[in-house]
């Protein structure tokens, strides 16, 4: 996929969708208005995938009720693989199962490849305010310190009240 840089896919209303993490539990964006969403499109395979994830589980910790992190996987990630992942990474964010639909809707690909580990950051009031697909251009973001500063942008007072979106 071309929008490997930053931002390519931003400026817009993030797409809703209700996902399941697991049998019986769904996810929805709109449970997290108010807050800073971070939507993350990944394989339980890639290896880079993995470090994010970590970075993630951290961001969570730091930033506490502010933000909240949806992972989500195509197949062929499967219930069993994503358990193990869980458990292996510890990974408390929910994790929740595509086939495609919702993957399409926000990363519009215009070829077969999709480039995965894949970041939006969706504002309090549900816009997408910048994305960040892997790449040499976009390691500080999944390395950890480019995440937490955009977090921090995003979180930042505005002068005159509300927060910096």
């Amino acid at each position: 996929m071309c929008a490997s840089g930053a931002g390519e896919l931003s400026g817009r209303r993030a797409p809703g969708f209700s996902l399941p993490e697991a049998p019986g539990v769904q996810r929805d964006p709109q449970d997290y208005r108010g807050k800073i969403l971070i939507v993350d499109f990944m394989q339980v395979t890639c290896e880079h995938c993995v470090k994010f994830s970590a970075i993630l589980e951290q961001a969570r910790i730091r930033y506490g009720d502010k933000i909240a992190v949806l992972s989500i996987v195509n197949p062929p990630s499967e219930q069993k693989g994503v358990a193990d992942y869980i458990a292996k990474g510890k990974i408390k964010s929910p994790i929740l199962f595509d086939c495609g639909q919702v993957s399409y809707s926000y990363l519009k690909p215009t070829s077969p490849n999709i480039i995965i580990p894949h970041v939006f950051l969706i504002d309090a009031d549900g816009m997408i305010r910048n994305d960040f697909g892997f790449g040499p251009a976009t390691m500080g973001i999944f390395d950890g310190k480019g995440l937490f500063t955009e977090l921090d942008k995003m979180l930042t007072p505005k002068p005159g009240g509300g927060t910096k979106q």
